[in-house]
């Protein structure tokens, strides 16, 4: 069981990367999976939840317009379409897996996946 997170890099302000979340050993629309990330010397922070339910996306104000949390259930993949990148975003960004609750918060979410490297140079 295992999620696995791709599609960092290094992009100039007002990029674009397109982040990936694939889960192996379960089925991804089963679950509420959420992008977060964390900054250096910054606490993990909630970017964007998706529910398996119909229930609208949450987003951070930080990147509401900006970002867009979808899932490829055949690929049993959740992506993070990140557009007009700024370097307030750079952050190693984590999916996850929600475990309790209904929000967008790190402690609902008790399995991770790696880390990908978001840098964005201004």
């Amino acid at each position: 069981v295992q999620l696995q997170a791709s599609g960092g890099g290094l992009v100039q302000t007002g990029g674009s990367l397109r982040l990936s979340c694939t889960a192996s050993g379960f089925r991804l629309d089963y679950y509420a999976i959420g992008w977060f990330r964390q900054a250096p010397g910054k606490e993990r922070e909630g970017v964007s939840c998706d529910s398996s339910s119909d229930t609208s996306p949450y987003y951070d104000d930080s990147v509401k317009g900006r970002f867009t949390i979808s899932r490829d259930n055949a690929k049993n993949t959740v992506y993070l379409q990140m557009n007009n990148l700024k370097p307030e975003d750079t952050a190693i960004h984590y999916c996850a897996r929600r475990t309790w609750g209904l929000g967008c918060k790190p402690f609902e979410y008790a399995f991770w996946g790696q880390g990908t490297q978001v840098t964005v140079s201004s």
